[in-house]
């Protein structure tokens, strides 16, 4: 797991079935990288969000079958950076 902070959403037109119909979200990490996300929990810009990343990520997003490697796990309530 991972910190990240939501920086925007991701709008995509066109996607592969496999990615569902979750919102992407872009992220940046404490170290500055900026990462796009699948959001099952529905955060909103300015979060503080823990991501769970690799082949655990496709379980976190609640489809198995989901192609990610980068899911948005819980939304950090008080996170100081």
């Amino acid at each position: 797991m991972e910190i990240h902070q939501v920086k925007q959403k991701l709008i995509v037109t066109s996607r592969l079935d496999g990615l569902g119909h979750l919102p992407i979200k872009v992220l940046q990490s404490t170290s500055g990288a900026r990462l796009a996300a699948v959001d099952p929990i529905g955060v909103k810009v300015g979060d503080w969000v823990f991501t769970i990343a690799n082949s655990a990520a496709r379980s976190a997003s609640g489809n198995e079958k989901t192609l990610t490697d980068l899911t948005v796990a819980g939304i950090i309530d008080d996170w100081q950076e």
